[in-house]
């Protein structure tokens, strides 16, 4: 059921579009396809890829541990404060050469972290947070106008990519960079490379549509307007923003967790890599399943119990039962940001609802995220042990089920413009 009727829905999508502005097909939609996933793979490596040099870069630069810290945060405040922008961006440039221009800011993001100044790494850090922040917004925009009918197998394929690029980044820079002797600099650099691929990838799209009508363009050219006033609008942004803080609160401090309950750090660090590769599997099977074997509302709060017995499990026994709890948080937490993609997807009646509506769910989501590592770090100084924030992490699944069966009702956000 939707809350659009079918005129008013007509009217968000414009005039008719011309005969090649449908879903594409064949050869088409199989290279749009690649460029998604290709486009996906690099919104994690270039800023994951910082935690394994972490010490690294702080003992050659000088860095405090403060500032270390504000450079692992930065990525996330940008997903957040610069979420807003993007369907701006895409209104006025399309998604296509939006997309392709959040590439090409990776790629000077990379180039510039490789000047000496410190604050060259920052600024690169920045540029590469604003390429990834609008592209955050842009592609489940992208999926609901061009992949319609395969919406679940895209956002699958998506997040997969997601948890892909950040596992790869997080396991193979510093072995890398030990092997090949080069320093921190270019190994970041070398992230770079992924971005210019699906740069190159992603032209053709520049050619791929042809020009809508009239109407149709001055349509798209106004934002939706009203949409902070829809209630499933706050229920989609609110189940983003908890899964969101679950998993970074959770994957800035695991590796902490398992070292003060006695383990090596190599195997501390192990644990999380492994936990992101179990998420690459839960993140492409959540949207792929849902409306075959189980309703959308029914795999997030199942998620979620995947989550609390990891954390359960982490209180009891974090090292005797460390594999088992990981696979429970990598498949909990991998099903949740795609049930949270999908829902933006889903809920959306058209692309600017879906831009607007990503805008919206990653503001807060990442904003909420970016506290969450300080908030959790906090916690433990005061508790001095790590009973309660996980209790704190479990208590923080209950609204997030709440959210998730929120905004899984078959409907559509409520918006005018």
């Amino acid at each position: 059921m939707s809350d659009t009727a079918p005129a008013a829905r007509a009217a968000h999508e414009g005039a008719a579009p011309t005969a090649d502005q449908g879903p594409p097909r064949g050869r088409r939609a199989l290279l749009l396809a690649l460029g998604v996933v290709l486009l996906a793979l690099n919104l994690r490596p270039a800023l994951v890829a910082v935690s394994p040099l972490a010490d690294t870069i702080r003992h050659d630069s000088g860095m405090s541990a403060a500032a270390t810290s504000l450079l692992t945060a930065l990525p996330l405040l940008c997903f957040g404060l610069l979420a807003p922008v993007a369907p701006r961006l895409g209104r006025r440039f399309g998604l296509e050469r939006s997309l392709l221009g959040t590439m090409a800011l990776i790629c000077a993001g990379t180039a510039l972290r490789l000047l000496e100044p410190v604050l060259a790494l920052f600024a690169g850090t920045v540029v590469i947070g604003a390429g990834i922040a609008a592209a955050n917004v842009l592609l489940p925009g992208l999926i609901k106008r061009d992949f319609p009918a395969r919406a679940g197998l895209m956002t699958g394929l998506y997040s997969m990519s997601l948890f892909g690029g950040a596992a790869l980044a997080a396991g193979v820079t510093l072995p890398v960079q030990q092997a090949s002797g080069m320093n921190w600099r270019t190994a970041l650099a070398c992230w770079g490379a992924l971005a210019a691929v699906a740069l190159l990838v992603w032209l053709p799209q520049l050619r791929s549509r042809t020009r809508v009508g009239a109407a149709a363009a001055r349509q798209a050219a106004h934002p939706v307007r009203g949409l902070w006033r829809s209630p499933l609008a706050w229920q989609v942004t609110a189940y983003m923003g908890l899964q969101s803080l679950n998993y970074y609160a959770a994957a800035a401090w695991l590796p902490t967790v398992f070292q003060d309950a006695g383990m090596a750090p190599g195997d501390a660090g192990w644990m999380l890599s492994f936990s992101s590769l179990l998420g690459i599997a839960g993140s492409f099977l959540a949207p792929v399943i849902v409306g075959r074997r189980l309703r959308s509302g029914t795999l997030s709060a199942l998620a979620a119990v995947l989550c609390a017995l990891g954390f359960a499990g982490l209180l009891a026994a974090p090292v005797g039962g460390a594999y088992l709890w990981m696979t429970l948080l990598g498949l909990g937490q991998g099903a949740a940001i795609s049930l949270a993609l999908l829902f933006i997807v889903e809920r959306a009646p058209d692309t600017r609802h879906a831009a607007q509506l990503s805008s919206m769910a990653q503001c807060f989501g990442y904003i909420l995220a970016a506290g969450g590592p300080t908030v959790l770090g906090a916690v433990h100084d005061a508790s001095h042990s790590w009973t309660v924030p996980l209790v704190l992490l479990l208590v923080l699944l209950v609204p997030q089920i709440a959210a998730g069966l929120g905004a899984a009702r078959d409907r559509h956000v409520a918006g005018s413009g």
